[in-house]
């Protein structure tokens, strides 16, 4: 990539324009917009407005929002490119663009498209933040039942064009609600004198425009679909929603959950643009409420000194048990965040989850006791048994606490992030420290 773009810089130096389109052609519009987000601003504008009218419409679509708007800035100068290219853009890339500017610049903004267009924008727009409707494009193709397969396949290539995705053809009455979705398939294998209704089995999915996307990303995950349609509460036919947009929802919730994962609580912050001082506050809580819970890990060791002096061996293997305690809870929560966020579990479901858990915790800890005594045999075979019990014990109460954290703090409508790997990690340590040392004093009767 380093010397693809010193080539494209070379080249635009030189203004060998005829060279750089030639070279562009032979890139992919994710390439391209790869390249771009490399290049200085002087040059990215230039390269990117060398891109023909399809090129630079699906490169903007796969360009950070902040490298997107640096295009327009640079394009501002020239009202008629920015008019195409807005005019260009599919709508639902469209307003997720338009939903990262502040609003006078959208407001602006939509004054240059289209009647159609703005409509469309105005339309996507005026739906909840996060909602289905932002997410949403109305490019589809619908037919009536009363058609023909023969006149289906006549008005799909006359309006497929532009359609966000042939693979399915919705059905709709006179009205514009929704009846059925057909998969292309099924029309193509049919005889052309069969009408639709004929082919229709009833059957479809549909989202409500005014759902959270989430909603969105647990049907697609339950349903072998590549695109959903999406009605308002009447059933009309507003729109439908692809897979690739859902899971572009579904990598923002996860990017969103880890970054709250690590105790920082805004989900989304830029590390370069936030002042030091408030990044500071944000960190500072949780490793001072830490700093405070890990004296316990040190009062619990100092308890047990008369052991540890009994049996120096013990120290060997301290670290070891009690990290694996750590890591095993920080993984339970981090599966258990992540199932609450795309709803795949609710709160009802924490009894039947628990037993699960304690089940894969039961055979995770046999399975690495078996691997530390392997260990222990070469280097203190005498505490190989308390060893070994104590590993189980110690994945055992890591997982469980790993696993029930999440739902103790949606149950008291905390942020379920906050049960973050420090958090898991800090009470894995004292209980670890506690049944580690509390074992070897009854195994040596000390």
């Amino acid at each position: 990539m380093i010397d693809i773009k010193e080539d494209f810089q070379q080249l635009i130096r030189n203004r060998e324009w005829k060279v750089v389109k030639r070279m562009i052609n032979e890139y992919e519009a994710f390439q391209i917009a790869e390249i771009i987000e490399e290049l200085p601003p002087s040059v990215n504008v230039i390269l990117f407005r060398l891109l023909s009218r399809q090129q630079a419409k699906e490169t903007f679509q796969h360009l950070s929002h902040d490298k997107q708007e640096e295009i327009i800035e640079s394009l501002a100068q020239n009202a008629q490119l920015i008019t195409t290219l807005l005019n260009d853009l599919d709508p639902d890339d469209r307003t997720a663009f338009f939903e990262e500017l502040p609003g006078e610049i959208t407001q602006r903004f939509i004054q240059l498209l289209s009647a159609e267009e703005r409509k469309i924008a105005t339309q996507l727009l005026g739906y909840p933040e996060d909602s289905i409707g932002r997410l949403m494009t109305p490019e589809y193709v619908a037919v009536k039942p009363h058609y023909s397969v023969e006149e289906s396949l006549e008005h799909i290539r006359k309006y497929g064009r532009d359609s966000e995705t042939l693979n399915v053809i919705y059905v709709v009455d006179d009205d514009m609600r929704l009846i059925d979705d057909i998969r292309i398939k099924e029309i193509i294998l049919a005889s052309p004198g069969q009408t639709i209704s004929s082919i229709m089995d009833h059957r479809f999915v549909a989202l409500n425009a005014t759902d959270d996307q989430e909603v969105a990303i647990g049907v697609f995950r339950d349903h072998d679909r590549v695109a959903l349609p999406v009605t308002d509460t009447k059933g009309v036919l507003l729109g439908i929603v692809t897979f690739d947009d859902v899971m572009d929802v579904a990598e923002e919730e996860s990017t969103e959950d880890f970054h709250k994962f690590g105790s920082i609580q805004d989900a989304i912050f830029n590390p370069l643009k936030i002042r030091l001082l408030n990044l500071y506050k944000k960190r500072i809580v949780w490793l001072s409420i830490l700093v405070f819970m890990n004296v316990f890990s040190g009062a619990a060791i100092a308890s047990f000194e008369n052991v540890i002096e009994s049996v120096v061996a013990l120290v060997f293997f301290l670290p070891l048990l009690i990290d694996s305690g750590g890591n095993a809870g920080a993984q339970s929560a981090t599966l258990m965040i992540r199932a609450l966020a795309v709803g795949d579990v609710e709160l009802k479901d924490w009894l039947r989850l628990f037993g699960r858990e304690f089940l894969v915790a039961l055979l995770l800890g046999i399975t690495m006791a078996f691997a530390v005594a392997l260990v222990a045999s070469f280097r203190a075979p005498e505490i190989m048994l308390v060893v070994m019990i104590t590993m189980v014990l110690t994945v055992l109460t890591g997982s469980l606490v790993g696993m029930l954290l999440p739902f103790i703090f949606t149950r008291l409508r905390l942020d379920p992030a906050t049960a973050s790997a420090p958090l898991i990690t800090s009470i894995a340590d004292i209980c670890g420290v506690l049944i580690y040392f509390s074992i070897a004093s009854w195994f040596f009767g000390i």
